[in-house]
């Protein structure tokens, strides 16, 4: 079994040929131990998903390497600043024992907007069975700024409004009203988060009198510098 390959090539196949396997035998048997390879690198695991909307989108991983599947919002909702919402998905999972649904933040949405998943990573356990939600942040200041009251003869502060609500892609539209200043709408099917489904293994807690001692000893918060 030559095929063009190199000395040192053709050394190391003969090293991993067992006895008196052929060239064809030989060859399955790569074929067959690199397929089990990409197949165990590429595991899938069961997760069965229940629909509690009938627009609830089943989830999708965007490329094949994805570590996350993409979460959808199943209703429009407005988020205005300092406001913390609940969006939901329309879905509810059941997970296998010992595994995790870790709901992780969009990094295009955090780029571009002042929302943020409030509890990053937020955590479905194996034996929850509601439907799952995104907790939102809209972390965009309240703006102020003082008018003088007619009525009162007398200057206060007020919030500042706007006609503009934002997009979750960083554009505005122009709103029939009056909306406080920074207000973002996350829209029905828009993707608001991402999923991993993450393995967990449990602890045995195991109560001692002294831990084993390291160098870094009890040292907490900043024991270890700042500087790079």
């Amino acid at each position: 079994m030559s095929y063009g390959l190199t000395r040192e090539q053709r050394e190391l196949i003969e090293k991993i040929r067992m006895p008196g396997e052929s060239d064809d035998r030989f060859r399955q048997r790569i074929i067959a131990e690199t397929e089990r390879r990409e197949s165990e690198s590429m595991r899938t695991i069961p997760v069965k998903i229940k629909r509690l909307h009938p627009d609830a989108v089943i989830p999708q991983y965007a490329t094949a390497d994805a570590a996350g599947f993409d979460l959808v919002a199943v209703e429009d909702v407005i988020i205005a600043p300092g406001e913390t919402v609940k969006v939901c998905t329309g879905l509810a999972f059941e997970l296998p024992p010992g595994y995790e649904l870790q709901i992780r933040p969009r990094s295009g949405i955090s780029a571009k907007t002042k929302l943020r998943v409030a509890n990053a990573p937020g955590t479905v356990d194996a034996d929850y069975r509601g439907e799952v939600c995104v907790l939102i942040d809209n972390v965009a200041p309240v703006e102020y700024e003082i008018q003088r009251n007619p009525r009162l003869l007398e200057y206060e502060s007020v919030v500042v409004k706007d006609k503009f609500i934002r997009e979750i892609d960083g554009s505005e539209f122009v709103t029939d009203g009056w909306v406080t200043k920074g207000t973002y709408i996350i829209r029905k099917g828009e993707r608001i988060a991402q999923g991993v489904l993450t393995e967990v293994p449990r602890a045995a807690f195991e109560v001692v009198d002294e831990l084993s001692e390291t160098e870094r000893g009890a040292g907490g918060f900043g024991s270890t510098g700042t500087a790079v």
